[in-house]
């Protein structure tokens, strides 16, 4: 065991780097491309070489939040499918089984509907509703049944249908120009992020990680089993609730500034376990910065493809991920 401990320090430490050098150069591509191009001139003025206050202003007040706010709601939105996946012993699982995401679109719909600034108006109306779907689900499920992973699973595809007809009746009743906003904002958006809100999210963001860091020994004890778990010593019933409520609080916090960006905590957590194995001591570093590059990349894509304007973010990584998906299952199965 004593042997063991600094073999799996390393690689942990290893991993970890890999994954944090693959995000900042995703970084660095995110700030230095976008809708208006200037990628030489990002370097030349980078550099030193130039000034160029209109460049400089659309790189540290447009580009660099909402960068930063694209690697912080990849690394939320696969380490919260990682977190489920365990939860639930299911890799299909991502974190909007439960409804969060559902949740958290009635609110922003009802926000923009009052009329509520971007943030943190609708930000708040939406994480509203996403901790009002998970106390629904908690209040729903006895002790006994949260520890069922059909119990779960079931519940959440029960809540998730009840919200989108919910979606779809208020899109119905609405026919001005807010129905623009809401539709943008349920295929994901990262364009009105700012650096405020990045730190707000942040500081809420950064105690949640570190618990499910600190739990990953208890998810890998999971996996094998309740009974193996509880001869190891691990309480169940407070190790499932405390992490669904800590990584569905995270997740409803990010979803609540960006919208819905589907396929991330499914894509990511998957690959990453196929690459890496399944011991989550190793996979939460590697889903906090490889979901974080992802999602910084799948960003780019939606700002420099487009001839003109850009895209929701939403829609790439639907378009990358879904497919992947499907490759990586097969790979898996065969």
């Amino acid at each position: 065991m004593n042997d063991r401990a600094p073999s799996l320090m390393r690689r942990v430490l290893a991993v970890s780097m890999l994954t944090a050098l693959i995000l900042a150069v995703s970084i660095v591509l995110g700030i230095s491309l976008g809708s208006t191009g200037a990628g030489a001139d990002f370097w030349s003025w980078a550099l030193g070489k130039s000034k160029d206050p209109v460049l400089e202003a659309i790189v540290l007040n447009i580009r660099l939040p909402r960068v930063m706010m694209a690697a912080l709601v990849g690394a939320v939105l696969s380490l919260g499918g990682l977190v489920f996946q365990a939860l639930l012993r299911n890799p299909l699982a991502e974190p909007y089984i439960l409804g969060i995401s559902g949740g958290s679109a009635v609110g922003a719909i009802i926000g923009i509907l009052m009329g509520l600034s971007r943030f943190p108006g609708v930000s708040i109306t939406a994480f509203a509703g996403s901790m009002a779907t998970l106390a629904l689900i908690l209040m729903l499920a006895s002790e006994r049944s949260i520890l069922k992973k059909d119990s779960l699973l079931l519940s959440g595809v029960m809540v998730n249908a009840f919200c989108t007809a919910v979606i779809m009746f208020l899109v119905s009743m609405t026919q001005d120009s807010r129905l623009h906003n809401i539709i943008y904002w349920l295929m994901g958006d990262l364009a009105s992020a700012d650096i405020s809100q990045v730190r707000i999210i942040g500081l809420i963001v950064l105690p949640c990680v570190a618990l499910i860091f600190g739990l990953s020994h208890a998810m890998n004890l999971l996996l094998m089993g309740k009974e193996m778990a509880r001869t190891m010593g691990v309480n169940i019933a407070v190790v499932t609730l405390t992490l669904l409520t800590v990584t569905s609080l995270m997740v409803s916090v990010t979803v609540s500034a960006c919208g819905l960006l589907g396929f991330v905590g499914l894509v990511i957590p998957h690959l990453l376990r196929l690459i890496l194995g399944p011991d989550h001591r190793v996979l939460v570093p590697a889903c906090i910065f490889g979901g974080g590059a992802y999602m910084v990349l799948c960003d780019v894509l939606a700002r420099v493809l487009p001839q003109q304007g850009e895209m929701p973010a939403g829609v790439i990584t639907a378009m990358i991920g879904a497919p992947l998906f499907v490759i990586l299952l097969k790979r898996s199965g065969s």
